[in-house]
């Protein structure tokens, strides 16, 4: 039984989960190790054993996504990634107990969501994330009926012009941390009342226009999961492989963003 550490960013895929007819990132992980004939997709519905630590949504990107299952030896982090697509790197592995199970044996699990935000209070931000900070029922920002009451911490850090955002708990209901950033978001630009907030924590459910939107998922990336009894070695290879594909990807998002800058500081202007 092996557990691996994936990273990969969520913007191509429409989340973590297979789905039928469009791109997972499941999907992506099973093709591979189908193609490595580590299990076969014709028979079986997934690797046996296996499990993952967390669902992420559309869009959503991971550095420490973890699953576990079922291999040979042979099957390395730098064997995945030979079939793997390069919006999904393996980077390190762990042998673990027979039974290890990525979901249930997970202690916590930290997510980062970078808010853009240099006209935000960052006084009225850290109020709210204390107020949200500790065991709550968070059914006011979530779909979910069950496992809506958590303790979870969510700390700030200024590193403008983004807000840093992480958020641990043992687990999370659907959408809890966009809409939990949504409403950070709101109380640091004023729109939203710290009482406002606080009455999102009471029993009320509160639907319509007084419920909460979820943020943009593009900036929440799952960053930590941890368990009792796992050490996972780094393959040097498949971390150097990682480093320059995000690389890549991060020069070209640069790139992509110097051009919006341009046309926004130069529209307007009438050069012929």
């Amino acid at each position: 039984m092996r557990a691996f550490r994936l990273a990969y960013d969520g913007r191509p895929f429409s989340g973590f989960q297979r789905q039928p007819s469009v791109p997972t990132v499941e999907d992506s992980l099973f093709d591979a190790l189908d193609s490595l004939d580590v299990f076969n997709r014709d028979t079986d519905s997934k690797p046996s054993g296996y499990a993952a630590a967390g669902r992420t949504d559309a869009g959503v990107s991971a550095l420490r996504q973890t699953v576990g299952f079922e291999c040979p030896s042979w099957c390395t982090p730098r064997a995945l990634n030979s079939e793997l697509p390069t919006s999904v790197r393996a980077w390190a592995s762990a042998d673990v107990q027979s039974g290890f199970h990525a979901t249930h044996d997970a202690l916590q699990r930290t997510y980062t969501y970078y808010l853009y935000g240099p006209e935000l209070d960052m006084n009225r931000l850290n109020t709210a994330a204390e107020i949200l900070s500790g065991k709550h029922d968070f059914h006011n920002f979530t779909s979910d009926d069950d496992g809506t009451t958590r303790k979870l911490s969510i700390t700030l850090e200024f590193d403008d012009p983004f807000i840093t955002a992480r958020i641990t708990a043992d687990g999370f209901p659907r959408s809890l941390i966009r809409r939990l950033m949504s409403a950070l978001r709101g109380v640091g630009s004023e729109s939203m009342t710290i009482e406002t907030l606080t009455g999102l924590l009471n029993t009320v459910p509160q639907t319509g226009p007084d419920g909460i939107p979820t943020a943009s998922p593009e900036p929440l990336i799952l960053t930590r999961v941890t368990y009792p009894d796992a050490t996972f070695r780094i393959d040097n290879r498949a971390i150097n492989s990682l480093k320059s594909v995000f690389t890549h990807r991060y020069q070209r998002c640069l790139t992509q963003a110097r051009v919006a800058e341009h046309i926004v500081s130069k529209s307007g202007s009438d050069q012929n």
